[in-house]
Parts: C-alpha cells; sequence; structure tokens
C-alpha cells in the first residue's frame, strides 16, 4: 500500500482555532470568534515564556563592543540570557551571571578590562550590564538568549513553533477557549493541556550527558 511520502504537515492559525473550537462543541461562526481565538492563542504563547526554556526559540546574539561602554541595550523581544562570553582573537571566554545585589556591590563599576561578570537588567527593554567595562573596541559579546514567540498574526499564517508542539498548541488553545465558552468542560480541558504541554516540553530537551559545574563566588 502506497504512503505519502510527504512529511509536511501543518496547521495554519485559522485551522488550529477551527480545530480547538471544535474541541469545545462550538464551532466558530462570526469575525469575533475568530479574534478572541487569536488573543488566546497570543496570550498562551506569552505563557509559555513563563514554563521554561523552549529549545526551538534559543537563538545567538552577537554585539562588538565600545570601548569604556558598559552597558548595552538588547532587543525587546529578549526574555532571558542563557550563556554568554567575550570573544577576543577568536577565544572565547565564559563570563560570570551576577544578581542585582552582587551588581549593587561592585565598588568602582567604571574599572576597565576585559568583562568577566555581567548583570542582566530584565526592563521591557533588556539590558546588560558588564564588568569591568571593555577596554577596546575589538572584543565581541556573544550571547544566547531566549527569544518572545512571534504572535499569531493573519488567520492563514502558521505557528511559529515546531510540529512537534502541533497538539499542545490546539489543545491549549481549547481550554483558553473554553474558559470563556465552556468552563464546564474545563477539567477535562485542562487536564489534556498539561499533558500535551508536558510531553512535548520533555521532548524538547538537548541530548548531552548531565554535567554538574560548581559556582564560582
Amino acid at each position: 500500500m502506497a504512503t505519502s511520502g510527504t512529511r509536511t504537515f501543518n496547521l495554519d492559525i485559522a485551522e488550529a482555532i477551527e480545530e480547538a473550537y471544535e474541541r469545545i462543541g462550538q464551532p466558530a461562526r462570526s469575525g469575533y470568534d475568530l479574534e478572541t481565538a487569536r488573543r488566546s492563542l497570543n496570550l498562551m504563547f506569552t505563557d509559555w515564556a513563563n514554563r521554561g526554556v523552549n529549545l526551538w526559540t534559543v537563538e545567538r546574539g552577537t554585539i562588538t563592543l565600545t570601548t569604556g561602554q558598559g552597558q548595552e541595550t538588547l532587543d525587546a523581544s529578549t526574555s532571558d540570557l542563557l550563556d554568554v562570553v567575550i570573544r577576543r582573537d577568536n577565544t572565547d571566554y565564559i563570563i560570570e551571571r551576577l544578581g542585582r545585589s552582587e551588581w549593587a556591590n561592585i565598588p568602582t563599576k567604571s574599572t576597565q578590562g576585559r568583562p568577566s561578570q555581567f548583570w542582566y537588567d530584565r526592563q521591557t527593554t533588556p539590558v546588560i550590564n558588564l564588568w569591568p567595562v571593555p577596554e577596546n573596541s575589538t572584543d565581541q559579546l556573544l550571547y544566547w538568549y531566549v527569544r518572545r514567540i512571534e504572535d499569531a498574526g493573519a488567520m492563514q499564517n502558521t505557528a511559529a513553533v515546531p510540529w512537534r508542539f502541533l497538539p499542545c498548541l490546539v489543545s491549549g488553545l481549547a481550554y483558553h477557549l473554553g474558559m470563556k465558552r465552556a468552563p464546564q468542560m474545563l477539567p477535562t480541558l485542562q487536564a489534556i493541556y498539561e499533558q500535551d504541554f508536558q510531553r512535548a516540553a520533555d521532548e524538547d530537551e538537548e541530548r548531552v550527558p548531565l554535567r554538574l559545574v560548581p559556582g564560582r563566588r
């Protein structure tokens, strides 16, 4: 028996919304039904950022440093920083992340040198503060960061998520719609959603041996 030979199945936003409405037994009938579902979908994507690191949202950024400038503004879509290094003469040096209190306790923040520590200030527009401040304009700051998930956008778009997350996307949207349209189904919808998300999150991890490294102070 012949098979399709393809591996391209995906859902556009309209199809995901239709599937979610069908799960709560209330097909979308108006433009407002689609709009409120798209709003719920965007809120759900925001919640996903609070559930931990999704590997498919990790990207690398590069900033060429400036002598004496110890603060760099990052893109507003930056959710968190994972790893940060200073690249000098094709050699990467790991720099240590500090908390706000540790940063505040540095007595002279204008000291110049090769940066060895940073404080990530998670404002609406995030900022990375370096210490010592750069001593040249040739070093590069390389950082791996978690970016914000793209908005759902137009109905004909596909969601900016890997195909592995399609089941939890639909079940999660059904749960969010259930809060507004089918509260009697919430326990079941929530259980399915959490199960689907956990299954996808467990699969979305790096396959490397566990290595524990003591912190440096």
